[in-house]
Parts: C-alpha cells; sequence; structure tokens
C-alpha cells in the first residue's frame, strides 16, 4: 500500500480530569499504581488525533468519518503530544507519541455516505441509577444496559473544551460544532454514572461518525455491555454505544473498551 510523507501536529497535553472521581488521573493513586503521574484521559488523546483526521477531510469526517484508536502508553499533563498522519489508500495511519515513547495508534477513514446509523430503539433507554452498584462481572454482565442523564453542550462548556485540548482548528467556533472529543467523553460517562469503579483506564475506541454535533445541544448515550472479559490479569469491558443528539439523531456509533479492574487492585485469592 502506497504511502505519503507525515503530516504531524504537536499539543501540549492537559489531563482535564485530575479531580475526577477517576482516581487514575490522580498524581498520587497513580503513582502508587506504577505511573509516572495521574494518566491524560483516553478521550482527550483521542481528541488529539482527531485534529488530523480533521484536517485531511474537514467537516465531512465528522458527518461520516470512522476512527479507531488503541491507547498503548500514558500521556501525561504538560507533556508535548506529537501526532502523526500519515495518507494510505485507506486513510490515514495515526500514532500519538509523547517524550519519545508510542502511547497511542490509530487509523481514520471517510466513508463515502452511504453507510446508514443504527436504529435508535434497537438500543435501550436507561436511566442511571440512584445508588450504583461496585463494577464487577455481575454488575457488567454481557447485555447489560447502560445510559446517561442528558446534557445540553452550553457555548461556554464548548468553548472550554476546545481551550483544554489546545484545538487549534477554528472549524468548531466558527461552524459551532461540538469536538469529536467531547463526544467520545461521554461514552466515559456511560460507565461512571452506573457503576462505582475504582481507578480504571480507558484502552480504545472504535468510531463510526453519522452527523456532526451542534453546540446547544442535548446529547445522551445508550450503551451495551457487548464483553466482559479477563487479558492479563485485568478485567475489562467493551461497551456498544450510540451518541445522540436531541433524542432523535444518532451522532455516532462507539465500541468502548476499558481495564474497569486493574490486576494491581484484582482481590487477593
Amino acid at each position: 500500500m502506497r504511502s505519503t510523507a507525515a503530516t504531524t501536529y504537536r499539543v501540549e497535553a492537559y489531563n482535564l480530569s485530575h479531580a475526577s472521581e477517576n482516581k487514575i488521573h490522580d498524581d498520587a493513586v497513580a503513582q502508587k499504581l506504577g505511573f509516572a503521574g495521574g494518566l491524560v484521559p483516553g478521550v482527550e488523546v483521542y481528541a488529539y488525533a482527531s485534529h488530523a483526521a480533521v484536517q485531511r477531510w474537514g467537516r465531512d469526517w465528522l458527518e461520516r468519518g470512522q476512527m479507531q484508536c488503541r491507547f498503548l502508553k500514558p500521556v501525561y499533563d504538560g507533556r508535548v503530544a506529537v501526532v502523526t498522519g500519515r495518507e494510505t489508500a485507506a486513510g490515514l495511519d495515526l500514532e500519538v507519541h509523547s517524550e519519545g515513547v508510542l502511547c497511542a495508534t490509530g487509523h481514520a477513514a471517510l466513508g463515502d455516505g452511504a453507510a446508514t446509523p443504527p436504529s435508535i430503539d434497537a438500543f435501550e433507554q436507561r436511566t442511571p441509577p440512584s445508588h450504583r452498584p461496585p463494577a464487577s462481572e455481575a454488575s457488567l454482565a454481557e447485555g447489560t444496559w447502560l445510559g446517561i442523564v442528558p446534557q445540553q453542550v452550553t457555548p461556554d462548556a464548548a468553548a472550554a473544551y476546545l481551550r483544554d485540548v489546545r484545538e487549534s482548528d477554528a472549524i468548531y467556533a466558527r461552524e459551532g460544532l461540538v469536538h469529536p472529543g467531547a463526544l467520545l467523553r461521554l461514552c466515559n460517562l456511560a460507565l461512571r454514572e452506573n457503576m462505582v469503579l475504582p481507578p480504571w483506564i480507558h484502552t480504545g475506541s472504535k468510531v463510526a461518525n453519522f452527523a456532526a454535533a451542534r453546540v446547544r445541544d442535548e446529547l445522551s448515550v445508550r450503551a451495551r455491555v457487548a464483553a466482559n472479559y479477563e487479558r492479563k490479569g485485568h478485567r475489562l469491558v467493551d461497551l456498544d454505544a450510540i451518541v445522540i443528539a436531541n433524542s432523535r439523531t444518532v451522532l455516532s456509533r462507539v465500541l468502548h473498551t476499558a481495564v474497569y479492574q486493574l490486576r494491581q487492585l484484582a482481590p487477593q485469592a
């Protein structure tokens, strides 16, 4: 497969979630687990990588593009993340390096517009419970449905996210669009609003876009646990999720993967 010269995008990473309930983003807790500090969320690393896709295809990618990312190593607050996009016949091959370490890989492509979004009715609507159960094989059993409290994207919130991910593309502010990283963040909420989780790590996502989100849209997520499994001592969960605008438009479908129980925190036999 023929490839062309790579393009690069440099961004100073910022840990939006340093005060999050997920203590993997807290310096002290993350260091006890063997990391150099609190992890920049994978959804923000995805946001950095998506810059290359929007630079290549513009709004078309937000409306009918695809991207998959795997997060291999942590990106840390204040460190420079370098996104490399190499064009191939199939789209863009992506890498994110920081401090000389390969932190994420991915691939982005542009659909032909023929793909149709899944039916909203095929995904059951759920309200987060008032008392969240601990995350476990039982509470995250395959087939379990999850939802979030709908959120309206205010102009201030949309602008704050662009600032926090250091987005330099003017398309979002100019056209009143919501950043794709902010949409993927909602898939994290499908876990956080339904389960009590120990420190946990988002490890990858596969995203298919069907429409661009606009500022002032009310956004929600419907998700089904597609798998719950063990790998190298960790417990992982795959969510099959759709992100919806105004209860009627499917913006994207996401296969969202996370380690919900690190082997360092597994119960001792």
